[in-house]
């Protein structure tokens, strides 16, 4: 069993920074390919950015790229989403998402088949 708890959220200008965290409990967090999802209100969920076990591999959806930063740390059992230059459209409940990954480069952007997700944290992007 693994849980997760986001934290890091909240009110921010547009054009500003929030870097949100997800620790992950238990020792088997680096057998897992963790990823953001995000749900505006009115809206599906939708993939944000996923990291690889090993943490060398990434991927971030269009929406997002060249402004978010996925990491991890293997040894805080945690994983990391730096988000610079917030636009009210990122305005969302920002979920992590845990899947038992095959390989070291494995990671996912759909939400169908995580293992695990955590509660979200509320980001808000003021105009």
């Amino acid at each position: 069993q693994v849980q997760l708890v986001e934290s890091g959220g909240g009110l921010v200008q547009a054009g500003g920074s929030l870097r949100l965290s997800c620790e992950a409990s238990g020792r088997t967090f680096r057998n897992y390919a963790m990823a953001w999802f995000r749900q505006a209100p009115g809206k599906e969920r939708e993939f944000v950015a996923s990291v690889s076990r090993s943490g060398g591999w990434w991927y971030y959806a269009d929406s997002v790229k060249g402004r978010f930063t996925v990491s991890r740390d293997n040894a805080k059992n945690t994983v990391y989403l730096q988000m610079n230059s917030l636009r009210p459209e990122d305005t969302a409940v920002y979920y992590c998402a845990a899947r038992l990954a095959p390989s070291e480069s494995y990671y996912y952007t759909d939400s169908g088949g995580v293992h695990y997700w955590g509660k979200g944290t509320l980001v808000t992007v003021s105009s």
